[in-house]
C-alpha cells in the first residue's frame, strides 16, 4: 500500500469509537502531569496544557487518571470523586473542544502502587501483596469494599459525562486495582474475585456494568490494558486477548493496548533504549480477535510511523504520548507539510518520568514551555535588540531561537566547528542514537530564523567592544573537572569528551575514573569497540545521576558486557602503567592503557567577568551552575524570550 502524506495521510482519516467521531487518528495517551491541586481540582496550567493539543490538532485527547477515590492516588492527579470538582474540569471540556478535538477522561484506582505520600494510609489490593516498587503491604479489598470501589468508578464516570467529557477510558493496565484483579500475578484470592479468569475478570466487569447503566448507551467507554505485564507470573498476549473478546462483549467501544507494570516501569514508560513502535505487535494481536477499535502506543514520536502502523492493519489509531509532551502542534505541522518543524521526544525521561515519580510538575527537555502554557511566554518584542549568544549547546541554541521568535536580531557565536556543545556527544554511547534530535532540530530552527551563526569563532571583550550587542547572552557550559590527583596530566591521561568525540585514541584496556552516568556511559562505548574496560567509582554505587528507567538499562548492559565495577574506591595516583587505587585501607596497582576522566565537570564562566560594564549580560545552563539539560534548556528559552 502506497502512503500518501499531510492532510490525505491515513492519520487524518476520521474514525468513530462508539458514540465519539475523530477527526483524525492520532490520540495523546494519559500521561500524569501534576498539574491539578492536591485535591485533584483543575488548575488553570492543567487546562492550558491540554488546551495546547486540542489547538495543535490532535483528535482525541486522553487525559491523565482521574482518581475515582482520593484513597486511590499515586500521585497528585486529577480527580472527579465529588461534585465539587466538576466546575474546573467542565472548563476543561469547554476548552479542548472549541478546537475540534475530542477527550476522554481516564478513570482509576491506584490500589497497591498507591503512594502513602499521597493517601496518608494503607493502601489496597485484591490480595495483601506488595508492589515490588512501592514496597507497602496493602489491604486485602473485602467484597463490600470492592461493591464500593466499582459503584465509585461509575460515579466518577457520570461526572465526567456531566462535565463535557466525550468518553472516558476504564484504566485497567499499568499494575493499577483494575490491573491488579485481572492479573494473577497480583490477585492470590480464593473467592469469587480471584482464581479462573472468569473470577478475575469480575471486577472490571462488573464496573463497566456500573458505568453503562448510569451513563447509558450513548457515552463512550474505552479500556486499556497492558498486553503484557513482562513480569514473572505476569499476563502474557494470549490471556490478554481472551480479556479483550470478554471485554467486547461486556460493552467495551474500543480498547487501548500498552504494556508493563510497576515492576515493569520501562516498558510502561519506555526510555530511549527501547526501540521505536516496540509493542505495536501487542495492539496488532488484540484487533485480529475483537471488532472494536484498537489503540496501539509505546515511542512512537514520528508522524510517518503512525501511518505506517494505520496502513499496515495493525491498529485503529495511534497514540502518542511524549511526542504530545515534545510538541503539542505535531499534527498541524504533519498536516501542513511542515515536518522538520515537529520536536521529536529524545526518550530521556529526564522532564516527564523523572519528575513525576517525585511527585513534581511535568517538564521537558525538549519543549520548554511543556507546564507553563499558561503563561503565554512566548510574544514578540516590543523594542527589538541586538542579541549575542555565546556558546552553541541546547542552551544557548534554545536562547537563540526564542530570541529570533521574539523579533531581535541574533548572532550566535560558538569556538568550535560544530554546534551541540557537549549535548553532541549525548548520542555516542550505546542506545543514545535518538539524543541526537535535540541539536540537530535547534540547529534547524535558528538557521531558518536567520541567526548568524559564527563557528570556529571565540567571542571576547574586544569583539564586544566593536559589535556593541545590547544582550549578550552567555551559554558557555563547562569543562572537565581535573581534581589534584598525582599524574592527572600524563599522556595517557584522556577526558571523556575527548574520547566519545574522537579527539584521542586510547587502548586496549582502558579505566574510567568516574562512576557517574558520563563515565559508565564511556565504558560501555568503548567496550562495544571490543576495548576491556573497567570502572573505578569513590561512591558506593554508580549511575545514580541516571534517570531511573535508563539507569536499568545502563547497569544491565555493564553486566552483559563483563564490566569491572570497582565501587568505594578511590584514584590516588596515575603513573605509565596505570593507577593506584584505593579501597577501605587497602592501596593496589590496576593496569591499564588509558585512563578516561570522568569526574565531573565545572562552570565555563569566564567570559561574564571580562563583559562585565559593557552590556547586558545573562549566563545560563551549565555556565550559571552545573545541572541536568532540562534545567539549561528552560533557562536558555527565558533568556531569548525576554531578551
Amino acid at each position: 500500500m502506497s502512503i500518501k502524506t499531510f492532510n490525505s495521510s491515513p492519520v487524518f482519516a476520521p474514525i468513530t469509537i462508539g458514540s465519539t467521531k475523530l477527526k483524525n487518528r492520532l490520540a495523546v495517551s494519559a500521561m500524569v502531569t501534576v498539574f491539578c491541586d492536591s485535591d485533584g481540582f483543575a488548575t488553570e496550567q492543567y487546562i492550558a496544557y491540554h488546551e495546547a493539543k486540542a489547538k495543535g490538532g490532535w483528535g482525541l485527547v486522553i487525559t491523565e487518571d482521574y482518581a475515582v477515590a482520593p484513597l486511590g492516588r499515586g500521585f497528585w492527579t486529577a480527580g472527579l470523586w465529588k461534585d465539587e470538582q466538576m466546575e474546573g474540569h467542565t472548563k476543561l471540556t469547554q476548552r479542548v473542544h472549541q478546537y475540534g478535538a475530542k477527550i476522554i477522561a481516564q478513570i482509576y484506582h491506584a490500589g497497591r502502587q498507591a503512594s502513602y505520600d499521597v493517601i496518608g494510609e494503607q493502601p489496597v489490593s485484591a490480595s495483601p501483596i506488595p508492589c515490588p516498587v512501592m514496597g507497602y503491604i496493602p489491604h486485602e479489598l473485602t467484597i463490600p469494599e470492592i461493591k464500593k470501589i466499582v459503584s465509585e468508578f461509575g460515579d466518577t464516570a457520570l461526572r465526567a459525562k456531566k462535565c463535557g467529557f466525550d468518553g472516558v477510558e476504564i484504566h485497567g493496565a499499568h499494575g493499577y486495582l483494575i490491573a491488579q484483579f485481572m492479573s494473577s500475578y497480583s490477585n492470590k484470592r480464593c473467592d469469587e474475585y480471584g482464581g479462573p479468569i472468569e473470577n478475575r475478570m469480575r471486577f472490571p466487569l462488573e464496573i463497566i456494568s456500573d458505568i453503562r447503566e448510569k451513563c447509558e448507551k450513548d457515552f463512550t467507554v474505552t479500556f486499556r490494558i497492558s498486553g503484557d505485564e513482562y513480569m514473572p507470573g505476569g499476563r502474557t498476549i494470549e490471556e490478554t486477548k481472551l480479556i479483550a473478546t470478554m471485554l467486547e462483549q461486556a460493552g467495551i467501544d474500543g480498547i487501548h493496548v500498552t504494556a508493563g507494570v510497576y515492576g515493569s516501569t520501562s516498558a510502561v514508560i519506555p526510555p530511549l533504549n527501547v526501540t521505536n513502535g516496540w509493542i505495536v505487535n501487542l495492539a496488532e494481536e488484540v484487533k485480529k480477535v475483537v471488532n472494536i477499535p484498537v489503540i496501539t502506543v509505546g515511542r512512537i514520536n514520528d508522524p510517518r510511523m503512525a501511518e505506517t502502523i494505520l496502513a499496515s492493519g495493525k491498529a485503529d489509531l495511534v497514540a502518542m504520548g511524549r511526542a504530545s509532551l515534545a510538541d503539542p502542534e505535531l499534527p498541524n505541522k504533519f498536516a501542513e507539510g511542515r515536518y522538520d518543524d515537529i520536536r521529536h521526544c529524545i526518550g530521556c525521561q529526564q522532564g516527564c518520568l523523572a519528575r513525576l515519580f517525585n511527585n513534581e510538575p511535568i517538564h521537558c527537555v525538549v519543549n520548554p514551555t511543556l507546564g507553563f502554557e499558561y503563561l503565554n511566554e512566548t510574544k514578540k518584542a516590543e523594542n527589538p535588540k541586538k542579541v549575542t549568544v555565546v556558546g552553541g549547546g541546547p542552551a544557548g541554541m534554545e536562547a537563540a531561537r526564542s530570541a529570533a521568535l521574539a523579533g531581535h536580531e541574533v548572532t550566535l557565536y560558538e569556538k568550535s566547528e560544530r554546534l551541540g556543545g557537549q549535548f553532541a556527544l549525548a548520542p555516542i554511547p550505546p542506545y543514545k542514537g535518538s539524543m541526537a534530535y535535540l541539536p540537530s532540530w535547534l540547529a534547524r530552527q535558528i538557521k531558518k530564523l536567520g541567526v548568524n551563526i559564527k563557528l570556529n569563532t571565540e567571542y571576547t571583550s574586544a569583539v564586544c567592544d566593536e559589535e556593541k550587542p545590547d544582550v549578550v547572552i552567555i551559554a558557555t557550559g563547562s569543562t572537565p573537572a581535573k581534581p589534584p590527583i598525582p599524574g592527572i596530566d600524563g599522556a595517557n591521561v584522556v577526558t571523556a569528551q575527548d574520547a566519545l568525540a574522537g579527539k584521542v585514541t586510547v587502548g586496549g584496556k582502558i579505566l574510567v575514573a568516574g562512576g557517574g552516568m558520563i563515565g559508565c556511559e564511556t565504558a560501555t562505548h568503548f567496550s562495544m569497540q571490543g576495548k576491556q574496560a573497567a570502572i573505578v567509582e569513590l561512591l558506593p554505587e554508580i549511575a545514580t545521576d541516571e534517570e531511573s528507567t535508563r539507569r536499568e538499562f545502563l547497569l544491565n548492559f555493564i553486566d552483559e558486557k563483563k564490566i569491572q565495577v570497582m565501587k568505594s574506591t578511590k584514584v590516588i595516583e596515575i603513573n605509565e602503567m596505570g593507577a593506584k587505587l584505593k579501597k577501605d585501607e587497602e592501596i593496589f596497582d590496576f593496569a591499564a592503557d588509558t585512563i578516561i576522566l570522568a569526574l565531573g565537570v565545572k562552570s565555563n564562566s569566564t567570559l561574564e567577568k571580562e563583559l562585565e560594564g559593557k552590556t547586558e549580560v545573562k549566563v545560563v545552563g551549565d555556565a550559571l551552575k552545573i545541572r541536568n539539560v532540562l534545567d539549561a534548556v528552560r533557562e536558555g528559552f527565558l533568556s531569548g524570550t525576554n531578551a
